[in-house]
């Protein structure tokens, strides 16, 4: 058995959601398809197909066995691609959709130099904070920031996200300095409407033990700008990444918390429809982000610096 047919074949047959048109869309016959299909069972040893005379229906195994495997398909393909497409020149337009805050703080910063790079690719970025479905929208790519990712997608890692608590000396000045996490229940709290976790932080001490705090949120938005903003005017405290915070912690507008705790690190991806070939320009700019941002992202400069002349000390009041 052809392993890697059947495992096409079984995908397809899921997707169109018949073994007819399963055969119509590979040029095989229906009864090729359907002994693939139960080779394939045969072999895993489970049943990944509920067949009745009106429908078909995934099992949990076969649920679990078509999203592997439309993962190894895309990469069979995007490997293939590479190789076939490897002289080819990036052009045309590339639709991409990326965050708010970091495409008007960072992507708008290195778009000019990508163009300067690849004259012939002519970006055309739309800039939003919700999860668009790019299959739906026309989109080539997409840059997301997350823990974890749907498997629909085909996702390449671009730069780390780190995520701080911080708060304007001014308001540690009137409500006082948290030293623990469950300190934060007496705080006032910026919180950022599309979190995952609500309202919920989560820190983790040096041992890696997990502690979660319910705070108070006093003020919302769905941008973290506007919680920046809000955070520097002595409002509360935000626990935002540090793409958005970092240059107000190098300049001392906002003072890090809780420096014996981290908060849970996301990933900025980029990703792409799993069903689509990896096209020339799609793959050059992920590429020139990763060469530009790579583990230790220009907006992360306020760590490095920490400690030199210029960057302010932290004045934590008591």
């Amino acid at each position: 058995m052809d392993r890697l047919l059947a495992m096409q074949t079984f995908a397809k047959v899921v997707e169109t959601g018949s073994f007819v048109r399963a055969a119509e869309k590979l040029d095989m016959s229906t009864s090729a398809v359907s002994r693939l299909v139960a080779e394939l069972e045969t072999h895993l040893n489970a049943r990944l197909l509920q067949r009745t005379t009106r429908r078909l229906s995934l099992t949990d195994a076969g649920r679990a066995y078509f999203e592997r495997a439309q993962q190894i398909i895309a990469d069979v393909d995007e490997a293939e691609t590479e190789v076939g497409s490897e002289a080819s020149k990036p052009s045309g337009w590339l639709r991409f959709t990326a965050p708010v805050s970091l495409g008007t703080r960072h992507l708008a910063a290195v778009l000019p130099r990508y163009c300067a790079q690849y004259p012939l690719v002519h970006p055309d970025v739309s800039l939003s904070d919700r999860a668009v479905d790019l299959v739906e929208e026309g989109l080539d790519m997409g840059l997301r920031i997350a823990a974890q990712l749907p498997g629909s997608y085909v996702a390449r890692r671009i730069a780390p996200i780190r995520i701080v608590a911080c708060a304007a000396p001014g308001y540690l000045v009137t409500h006082g300095t948290p030293k623990t996490p469950a300190d934060l229940k007496e705080h006032r709290a910026l919180a950022y409407s599309y979190a995952a976790d609500g309202e919920t932080w989560t820190f983790s001490d040096s041992q890696q033990r997990r502690t979660s705090v319910q705070v108070r949120s006093t003020f919302r938005a769905n941008n973290g700008d506007v919680l920046c903003a809000a955070a520097r005017a002595g409002e509360g405290i935000i626990m935002q990444p540090t793409f958005l915070v970092g240059e107000d912690l190098r300049a001392g507008r906002l003072v890090p918390l809780l420096a014996d705790y981290t908060l849970p690190e996301l990933t900025l991806h980029a990703i792409y429809p799993s069903r689509r070939h990896l096209s020339a320009k799609v793959r050059s700019l992920v590429e020139f982000l990763q060469a530009q941002w790579g583990e230790t992202p220009p907006w992360d400069c306020w760590m490095q610096g920490s400690e030199s002349q210029d960057f302010p000390p932290a004045r934590l009041p008591d």
